[in-house]
């Protein structure tokens, strides 16, 4: 029996006449996600057609919410997370796609991007909580239980065992993913409307519109950083101020490096366009950031297309553009 849906609406606020001079009018609506807020807009819509459309998109993320949330103890995930150790689980389709899509990731990155990362996490939760670096034979005990190389998969019967008592945690591929299910349900539902959804600090544009997405400082989360301009796509950021945390007085990012079991060093975030994504090719800023700055550079010359800016730990900023991209990058003061 499935849990209660975790996605919750907190306001629908029908059709917006604007806030603002010459501000567009919108359909807008504001849920959570695991947590996370979700924000729609529907752009020219009215008050049926642009409820009708959240209301599309928030089935779907609920859906994706169930099937594989860390969290809820009757997802997919976490009934794989219970049996599979010695044993082989029976699953589906989409999470072994899922699960097929996590293994490229862990081999593209050399083991740095690892969904069993999930032993380290109450380690860093307490560290940034009492502020107190943790110590380091509790990370490596840790790390002695991380490994997406004990993962075994049989695609034909669709499951999936545990050679060693590893836990999925999918959660730093499942906002992509769920880019990649709303722009199936809008194409599905012909929607002529631009569409914004934001889950969190990513951002996915449909349709034709003059987009933009601002990106905040990563030292002040008052002051505008820079922001990138584009004719739609998705938006996809590591990380950013309010995903820090402190211990002895240092700032640190929540990204793990899991070749060491510590943050990421040098690094505040990673901000990337993507002209479009599909099931078959989606990749997201976290996996690019644990490959470094250079390395996620280099794949994405190799994708057509895409911008990025990479912000150090000191907050400088790294551009990378394509050639092709549509997307501008404007820096306060100027544009690169």
């Amino acid at each position: 029996m499935k849990k209660a849906c975790l996605i919750f609406p907190l306001l629908a606020a029908g059709l917006l006449a604007g806030c603002g001079a010459g501000e567009e009018a919108a359909y807008k609506e504001t849920s959570l996600l695991m947590s996370a807020p979700v924000v729609i807009k529907v752009y020219g819509a009215g008050q049926a057609e642009g409820a009708e459309v959240a209301a599309a998109l928030l089935k779907e993320l609920n859906r994706i919410s169930d099937e594989f949330n860390y969290n809820d103890p009757y997802s997919m995930t976490s009934v794989v997370n219970k049996k599979a150790y010695g044993q082989w689980v029976k699953t589906d389709d989409e999470f072994m796609t899922m699960l097929t899509l996590a293994m490229d990731y862990y081999r593209l990155t050399g083991g740095a991007f690892d969904i069993t990362f999930a032993p380290l996490w109450p380690i860093w939760r307490e560290a940034a909580s009492t502020r107190k670096m943790p110590a380091k034979d509790q990370i490596d005990a840790a790390l002695a239980n991380v490994g997406s190389g004990y993962i075994e998969m049989d695609p034909a019967a669709k499951a999936v065992r545990f050679s060693k008592p590893v836990q999925l945690n999918m959660g730093g591929m499942l906002r992509g993913y769920c880019f990649v299910r709303a722009i199936q349900v809008l194409k599905a539902m012909d929607v002529k409307y631009p569409v914004e959804l934001r889950l969190g600090v990513d951002m996915l544009a449909y349709g034709k519109r003059n987009w933009r997405y601002e990106v905040m400082d990563p030292f002040d989360e008052k002051k505008h950083f820079g922001s990138f301009e584009f004719p739609g796509g998705i938006i996809m950021s590591s990380s950013g101020r309010e995903h820090f945390v402190q211990i002895e007085g240092k700032l640190y990012s929540h990204i793990l490096d899991l070749k060491t079991g510590y943050p990421l060093k040098d690094f505040s975030n990673l901000v990337v366009y993507f002209p479009s994504m599909d099931s078959g090719s989606f990749l997201t800023s976290t996996c690019l950031a644990v490959m470094g700055r250079d390395k996620a550079f280099s794949l994405l010359g190799r994708m057509k297309g895409t911008s990025a800016v990479w912000l150090d730990g000191q907050g400088r900023e790294t551009v990378f553009q394509n050639g092709d991209s549509g997307a501008k990058w404007k820096r306060a003061g100027g544009l690169f």
